[in-house]
């Protein structure tokens, strides 16, 4: 008889991709970036209802993770876009407000 070995979630390539995605922000950072590169005080504007602090921190992870670059254009100009890691998600977040749209059709969509 063949044994089965158990599957573990602490293996699953799921735990790694949360840790990237993380906090609640994250994914709607990167979807708002899926257009366009933008600046801090837009981000900050299109994402709403986000500390300064929090979307700070958010940035720098994910500037980590290399899911987006940030260019520093002049001392007071910073700019953010996503990398390759990054648009690569960008999919799977357009499916997800599929998902979400369907069964969940009262709710509002946050990020435009």
């Amino acid at each position: 008889m063949k044994r089965t070995i158990p599957f573990k979630y602490s293996d699953c390539g799921v735990r790694h991709a949360t840790t990237i995605a993380g906090s609640r922000w994250k994914l709607i950072i990167v979807y708002a970036l899926r257009e366009r590169t933008m600046r801090f005080g837009q981000l900050h504007a299109i994402v709403g209802n986000i500390s300064s602090k929090v979307l700070t921190n958010c940035l720098r992870e994910l500037e980590a993770d290399e899911v987006l670059v940030r260019n520093a254009v002049s001392p007071s100009r910073v700019e953010y876009s996503l990398t390759e890691v990054g648009r690569a998600l960008v999919p799977i977040l357009v499916e997800l407000v599929k998902w979400d749209k369907k069964f969940f059709p009262q709710a509002v969509e946050q990020v435009a």
